[in-house]
């Protein structure tokens, strides 16, 4: 099995645990980005009203299909980032070991075009899950049941068709710059780190060393990679979230940058941030895990599959 596949594993398999460990945030920020009106209530608010009306379960409303959506996006994202990584990089001919800037965010732009095309679907059903009991008053007792995948997904074909699984991929394509600018600002940080520290093993005698980062390591770089491409994109990811949640204001935005300008003129630039907060706690948290658990999943992995291979 090759590195792009086990890469592949072990992104899923980090993706579900940083997912599982984060949704509640997921949740409240993808409501609070579908959220139109002005008084818009804080996270804690909404927290507590979610939970007064369904319930902490209810804080888990579509997790199944965000499991499946990073499970498939993180396996689709790290395979083809690092199968382009690996051309790349045997195209220098042993010249250098590290993707320079903009090796990076062509590695990143070709992984994160294909994941989001692939995975799209799965998080229109991901998003319309999250905000169904939206229109619910608070005074009102919680709705009976909510449905579930499949039951979603006949919704959206019923209401919409096929189609309406690739709504929001405009601005989705767009939020590709996510994890470009994401990857990029890790993978150097990343050097600039392992260099330095190389250079410091040296100075004191290690004429050969090379620096190893830790977990922590890991952790910290990617909270940080993903501090700085969340704050950039988050307008974009509040029209691509009422675009998939199929909210009737944001279908008629005419493209992404009319519904970034539609939302600055009806709702004025807090509304460009809705759920923000919680997104960004969220995304920092869900990237850190991630970035962690993913190297040592591959490690791991790749420690149980290669004996049985050679075998």
């Amino acid at each position: 099995m090759s590195d792009s596949a086990i890469h592949s594993i072990a992104g899923a398999a980090g993706g579900i645990v940083a997912m599982t460990a984060t949704y509640p945030l997921i949740f409240l920020s993808t409501r609070a980005a579908v959220e139109t009106k002005n008084d818009q209530k804080s996270t804690y608010q909404a927290l507590l009203d979610i939970i007064k009306r369904e319930g902490i379960l209810g804080l888990y409303s579509g997790l199944g299909s965000s499991l499946l959506g990073i499970a498939i996006t993180n396996g689709v994202y790290y395979y083809f980032y690092e199968r382009s990584r690996d051309v790349i990089l045997r195209s220098k001919h042993g010249r250098r070991k590290a993707l320079d800037t903009l090796e990076s965010m062509l590695t990143g732009l070709i992984a994160g075009s294909a994941t989001t095309i692939i995975s799209n679907p799965i998080w229109v059903i991901q998003t319309s899950q999250a905000v169904q009991t939206m229109g619910s008053d608070s005074n009102q007792k919680p709705v009976s049941r909510k449905l579930g995948f499949w039951e979603t997904v006949q919704s959206i074909i019923a209401k919409d068709g096929i189609s309406a699984f690739w709504r929001g991929i405009g601005p989705a394509l767009v939020l590709v710059i996510n994890p470009i600018i994401q990857y990029t600002t890790f993978e150097q940080l990343k050097n600039l780190l392992i260099s330095r520290r190389t250079a410091r093993l040296r100075a004191i005698g290690a004429a050969t060393a090379i620096a190893v980062l830790s977990d922590v390591d890991y952790f910290i770089l990617g909270a940080l990679s993903k501090l700085v491409a969340t704050s950039i994109t988050y307008p974009y990811i509040v029209v691509k979230s009422r675009l998939q949640a199929g909210s009737a204001n944001a279908l008629k935005y005419k493209s992404s940058l009319d519904g970034l300008i539609t939302i600055l003129k009806d709702e004025g630039i807090d509304g460009l941030y809705r759920g923000m907060g919680s997104k960004l706690v969220q995304s920092v948290l869900t990237a850190a895990i991630l970035f962690a658990g993913q190297r040592r999943i591959f490690e791991i992995t790749k420690a149980s599959i290669m004996p049985l291979i050679k075998s």
